[in-house]
């Protein structure tokens, strides 16, 4: 029997896992268990005993507490007692006792303590055969504790409770018989359960890298370890990162700090940690970008240049797709890198830059075409539709080219001729010459040409410039000339 009851204590002590602080915290204990009493007839005697402690830590190292209890005290009686009945007088003992305690390892998974204190306990004397002796008379005596105790924790709250001392006393009563001066002194072994209350500012109840305390001068919930519910403990918020732990967005980005530290290396100290003029949070939920770059498409443009001055897209390179980077339209060309033919003159500025001439200016953009008074020029490859004067979109850098011609040179007058082959009805062919020569004239007229600078005129299938016997040879014939006529 005593072996397993060392056995299982040596299980407790081992298996016990919460190191606690004990100041600041009140602890309520019951503890039961006997004494011994070496009394003066040379007789040890063992009587049961039980108290009631309660218990409040100063601080890491000390705590003063008040116990009461009762003790049950058996001392041999000098009256003969009846033949085979025990020789013992019996004292029901009520110690009140206010104790200082010494932690020896503070915040141990088991503490011990040594203790000394002072007090009073009452007593009433009993026979063998349980008559008090005077009648219901109490004696007192000083009463004054020491010991050792050890308290092994079973949870945060919770300790099972050792305590193995000694109880002196003196005799305050004015009695000076044999049996008044019994009483001077009795040892003392107690178990139990003791349950602790509070908090202590030594200690980390929440087990964010915090102690209490300084929870407490922060502000910070000691109960929650993640006061502001940013994704980082309040003690990584203080101790390593530096961040507020009472705002969950310290450098007000739009990111919860735990998401700039764990999910997107940001600074979450700082709003915009690549200093491209862009906010982390700007960044990552409404353009993309990434806030660890300046640059994120390589463009040699800040992000925040791109969405705010630039109005390109921070995420492509060659926002028009005219095949300059963005960068290089800005700083290099000039040009307006979100419209590809910056000039509008129907070249694009990549090719323009590519080719030699200027992306700035429309009028090298297309070759102009030179004609002289007198004299007609075929604009090949401008194409209608079917048995239609309307014109086909293959057609538009040639017009481009007299178009251009026309505006650089405003003087010159034109005759826009148009032709058809010989297949069909004479008088058909004249009418769709004639509506193909208008369209062409509309179109220089509503680019800006001065409509009294051109005459269209339908020659139909007169004045072939090849044979009609061939398909070759009637599509050169079907064709559109302008005849300068000054």
């Amino acid at each position: 029997m005593r072996l397993t009851l060392v056995t299982l204590l040596v299980v407790l002590v081992a298996s016990a896992g919460f190191g606690q602080n004990l100041d600041g915290k009140t602890a309520l204990g019951f503890h039961g268990g006997g004494n011994v009493w070496f009394n003066e007839y040379h007789k040890t005697t063992f009587g049961p005993g039980a108290e009631m402690m309660l218990r409040y830590g100063i601080s890491k190292g000390w705590s003063i507490g008040l116990t009461a209890g009762w003790e049950l005290l058996k001392v041999k009686d000098e009256d003969t007692p009846p033949a085979n009945t025990p020789n013992y007088l019996k004292a029901d003992g009520v110690p009140v006792s206010l104790i200082l305690y010494f932690n020896l390892s503070p915040g141990s998974k088991v503490t011990p303590f040594i203790y000394a204190g002072a007090g009073a306990m009452g007593y009433w004397r009993r026979t063998f055969n349980n008559i008090y002796v005077p009648e219901k008379k109490m004696y007192t005596t000083i009463h004054v504790p020491v010991g050792f105790a050890l308290d092994v924790f079973l949870s945060k709250n919770v300790s099972l409770a050792f305590d193995i001392g000694y109880r002196f006393m003196d005799d305050w009563t004015d009695d000076k018989s044999k049996e008044s001066t019994m009483m001077d002194g009795y040892a003392t072994a107690k178990a139990g359960l003791n349950f602790y209350f509070g908090t202590s500012d030594s200690d980390d109840d929440d087990g964010d890298g915090l102690t209490n305390g300084e929870e407490k001068n922060l502000k910070t919930d000691m109960k929650n370890p993640d006061t502001d519910n940013d994704g980082l403990k309040d003690g990584e918020e203080v101790k390593t990162y530096t961040t507020n732990a009472l705002a969950a967005d310290t450098d007000g980005d739009g990111l919860k700090d735990g998401e700039e530290v764990r999910a997107y290396k940001t600074d979450p100290k700082k709003a915009d940690t690549d200093g491209d003029g862009l906010n982390d949070g700007d960044e990552v939920t409404t353009h993309k970008t990434d806030p660890l770059k300046g640059d994120t498409d390589g463009d040699t443009l800040s992000d925040g240049a791109e969405i705010s001055v630039n109005m390109t897209n921070p995420l492509s390179k060659d926002t028009d797709g005219d095949g300059l980077t963005d960068g290089d339209e800005v700083t290099k060309y000039k040009t307006n890198p979100t419209k590809a033919d910056t000039d509008a003159g129907t070249i694009n500025d990549g090719t323009e830059v590519a080719r030699g001439t200027n992306p700035l200016d429309a009028a090298d953009d297309v070759p102009q075409v030179k004609v002289a008074v007198g004299a007609a020029i075929v604009l090949e490859g401008v194409t209608f539709k079917t048995g239609s004067a309307e014109i086909l979109p293959e057609s538009e850098e040639v017009l481009t080219k007299a178009f251009n011609t026309m505006k650089s040179n405003p003087t010159v007058e034109v005759e826009v001729h148009g032709y058809t082959d010989n297949v069909g009805k004479r008088s058909s062919n004249i009418k769709l010459s004639q509506k193909r020569a208008d369209a062409v004239k509309q179109w220089m007229v509503f680019r800006g040409i001065d409509s009294t600078r051109l005459k269209s005129i339908g020659k139909g299938p007169d004045n072939p410039i090849a044979s009609n016997k061939t398909p070759e040879g009637r599509a050169k014939n079907r064709r559109i000339e302008f005849y300068r006529t000054k």
